[in-house]
């Protein structure tokens, strides 16, 4: 009987492993071959070696991917933890409020912020109404600021989701001692929760570091090609034909996203709500 389920088991699981091996494996180890490859097929460490000429490009990808994190977490533990206060209807309400937007392709999204944020957009459209000028008064588009916005504006939920998930978990007493020992609610916040929703805020700032820094179609809409990131590196690189390179880039950063996600791992516990 015992070795009938396990048969069961195995043939129930065949599909899984058949769809992880040729979609995730097998495409990492064609991205491996290549990056210790060169054009003819013989091994070569000189993609691995060339990567230092792309240093400031990881850097400055780094840079924005930095910020856009930091600001989802100054909105999204505000945010999260006032959800979590909320009645459970509330919760709800704002939490489909939040995820709305997601219900949306992000190609769609970026070419919307676009639509807003373009000279010719609205919101110059509305200020030019408004202070009777022909010319546009603010100029987003082509920015750093705008690839941050458009980082910021599509990624937001996932800091709040793991945040909110911890904070909604904690035991309620633990708020009654907080105020019965004599604590503000400030100080309840910085003393008690926020050490308690640690683990949240690590896997927060993992889910929206790791896509920020290899993110390529917002910072291609909304950068107007006056600057380039990782992610359009790697893009011109395969589009090219420089495949070697380009798989040279994208191991590196499959490095980083793995660190990224031991780390999460590490940190983060039943009480965060996300383990990978």
């Amino acid at each position: 009987m015992k070795n009938k389920k396990s048969l069961m088991s195995s043939i129930m699981a065949a599909p899984h492993i058949f769809w992880a091996v040729l979609f995730i494996v097998l495409p990492l180890i064609i991205v491996v071959f290549y990056a210790f490859t060169d054009a003819n097929g013989n091994f070569s460490f000189s993609n691995i070696a060339s990567l230092g000429d792309y240093a400031p490009i990881f850097g400055l990808s780094l840079e924005l991917a930095v910020i856009a994190t930091a600001i989802c977490l100054l909105i999204g533990y505000p945010l999260a933890y006032i959800i979590s206060k909320a009645s459970p209807k509330s919760q709800k309400f704002f939490m489909m409020l939040l995820m709305l937007p997601m219900w949306t392709n992000l190609l769609i999204r970026t070419y919307s912020i676009m639509a807003i944020l373009d000279d010719g957009g609205f919101l110059n459209s509305i200020f030019g109404a408004v202070f009777n000028v022909d010319e546009p008064l603010f100029h987003i588009v082509g920015t750093k600021g705008a690839v941050i916005f458009g980082m910021v504006y599509d990624f937001l939920p996932y800091m709040v989701l793991p945040i909110y998930t911890c904070i909604s978990k904690i035991d309620k007493h633990m708020w009654e001692a907080a105020s019965d020992l004599g604590c503000t609610p400030i100080q309840t916040l910085i003393k008690v929760i926020l050490p308690l929703s640690m683990s949240g805020i690590i896997s927060g700032v993992t889910m929206v570091l790791v896509p920020s820094i290899s993110t390529f179609y917002i910072s291609q809409k909304l950068g107007g090609g006056t600057f380039e990131v990782i992610g359009d590196t790697i893009e011109r690189q395969f589009v090219t034909g420089a495949l070697n390179v380009g798989a040279a880039i994208s191991l590196i950063m499959m490095i980083l996203i793995l660190i990224s996600i031991t780390v999460m791992n590490k940190f983060s516990d039943e009480d965060g709500g996300i383990i990978v």
